[in-house]
């Protein structure tokens, strides 16, 4: 699974240019105030945890869905297959007189 933080393409294609623009934005639409740095750090960094709070701001602020911040690519990893396991090491299911279960 891979995934891509892609707020500078969204807010580009707002046409939301700089960091001191998303910082204006989400103080004026969504009511939150973030500091110099941090706006930067999501504009030109991909975060590795995003508060929820934080991803509904700038949602707001862009006028955007989570899906235009996030692409999360779904392609299952693909693992070696592993070869069968000889029947030595199977455990036993049987009892030496040749019952699995009790008698009834």
């Amino acid at each position: 699974m891979k995934i891509r933080w892609r707020l500078r393409m969204a807010a580009a294609q707002r046409e939301v240019w700089t960091g001191t623009e998303l910082r204006r934005l989400l103080a004026e639409k969504a009511g939150l105030e973030l500091s110099s740095a941090s706006v930067s750090a999501l504009f030109t960094k991909e975060p590795s945890q995003v508060k929820m709070t934080t991803l509904a701001a700038l949602c707001t602020a862009l006028g955007c869905t989570p899906n235009d911040l996030i692409e999360v690519d779904t392609t299952p990893v693909e693992r070696p297959i592993a070869p069968p396991r000889p029947l030595a090491d199977l455990p036993q299911a049987a009892s030496a007189r040749g019952r699995s279960m009790p008698p009834l």
